[in-house]
This record gives structure tokens, C-alpha cells and sequence, in this order.
């Protein structure tokens, strides 16, 4: 086997563990892992605007906008305007919201960060590099991503 194969073979297995991951969060939670990040983003936050919570979850606001909407829906969220600017609509984590975030299993970039907040800055640094260089060599450099693991819908960036 050569080396690039190995390459490949390591991709693929992260892209399972990603998609196995991501099973296992919507058959526990009935959430995907874009949706419960942004619900940790509001529980974090507090009475948080979309605009605060793309910034904090790096997704974009249409994103998180859309996502808002499915939680809302769903009973997890609700919507509640500004009482000094009635043009400002924050979203607030219903009790549901709350049980459900409490329920749900670690994701799987939690137990990632706690691994490689361990690693000496050089090889944080190497493995950054090469993934990068992986990225580009695969055209998916400018791909629109966020660090949330999952699966789902890849958004091009508007040109």
C-alpha cells in the first residue's frame, strides 16, 4: 500500500467517525450537531441575537438563521424582541431546549480539542500545515466550513 493510500484510508476513517457520531447524536438527541452547538451558543451567551451566535458557533448568520428556525419549530428555542429595539429578535433556550442539552452526548470535537490542547505547539503546528495543504490539494479551500464536526449539506461561498 502506498503512502497516499494511507492518506486517503485516514480521511475516510475521520469521515466515518464524523458520520457515526453524528447517528448517534440524532438518534440520542433527535438534533444534529450544528443544532446543538448553536443551542450550547445560547446557553452560553444568554439572550443571544443570531448575529452573536454566527459569531460564536463560525457559521453564517443565513445559517444560523435557518437552524434557529428548526429549533423554534421543534420547541427548543423561542423568539423573544428587544424591549429597547423592537427590530432585534433574541433567541432564548426553552426548558426542553435545556433538558435536551443536558441529555446529549459529548460531541465528538470535544474529546478532539482535549487531545490536541495536549500536543507541544509543533506538532499542533504540523498537523494544522498539513491539513491545510490536504485541503487545498482536494480544491476545498474555499469550501464555506465551520469547526463543527458533522455531516450534512456543504454550502459553497457566494462568489
Amino acid at each position: 500500500m502506498s503512502d497516499y493510500d494511507d492518506i486517503l484510508i485516514s480521511i475516510r476513517r475521520i469521515m466515518r467517525a464524523v458520520d457515526l457520531q453524528s447517528k448517534q447524536l440524532m438518534k440520542a438527541t433527535g438534533l444534529t450537531a450544528p443544532q446543538l452547538v448553536v443551542m450550547q451558543a445560547i446557553r452560553k451567551i444568554g439572550k443571544a441575537a443570531p448575529s452573536n451566535v454566527a459569531r460564536e458557533v463560525a457559521l453564517s448568520q443565513p445559517t444560523v438563521t435557518t437552524i434557529l428556525e428548526r429549533l423554534e419549530k421543534g420547541g427548543l428555542i423561542r423568539r423573544e424582541r428587544s424591549e429597547d429595539d423592537r427590530r432585534v429578535v433574541f433567541a432564548c433556550l426553552t426548558a426542553e431546549g435545556q433538558k435536551r442539552l443536558e441529555e446529549a452526548p459529548e460531541l465528538l470535537q470535544a474529546g478532539f480539542l482535549r487531545r490536541y490542547r495536549r500536543l507541544d505547539e509543533w506538532e499542533r503546528t504540523m498537523l494544522v500545515s498539513a491539513l491545510q495543504r490536504i485541503a487545498a490539494m482536494m480544491d476545498a479551500e474555499d469550501l464555506d466550513a465551520s469547526p463543527i464536526l458533522d455531516t450534512g449539506e456543504i454550502i459553497d461561498k457566494p462568489d
